[in-house]
């Protein structure tokens, strides 16, 4: 097994619902799901914000990636494709400087 692909990561994520009856016991649901997110957002945020070290915010960043994996499995979207479609979008847009920092976003001129 090639542990580096796309593939692979979507398999093993899919086995992991299946193994858990993800599907029959509530834990594709959207709700959820967004909830579970903003978990693993809040604690990558403290990583951060706390200074913690690398090795800790690679895993909750992980977290989330197997949560947005499972998310696609959940919602039967094409993620893969969907990254690409939105990458064509943002590739296209012109970035602006923001509070110091570069925002590369669909600005809405007033």
């Amino acid at each position: 097994m090639n542990a580096d692909s796309y593939q692979d990561m979507l398999a093993a994520v899919q086995a992991f619902h299946a193994k858990h009856r993800f599907r029959e016991q509530g834990g594709e649901e959207m709700t959820y799901r967004i909830a579970l997110m903003a978990e693993e957002l809040g604690e990558i945020a403290e990583c951060v914000t706390k200074g913690k070290d690398k090795e800790k915010l690679a895993e909750e960043v992980a977290d989330l990636f197997i949560l947005v994996l499972g998310t696609a499995i959940a919602q039967d979207f094409d993620l893969k494709q969907a990254f690409w479609d939105k990458m064509k979008k943002i590739e296209a847009r012109q970035g602006r400087i923001v509070n110091g920092r570069i925002r590369v976003s669909e600005f809405r001129d007033k």
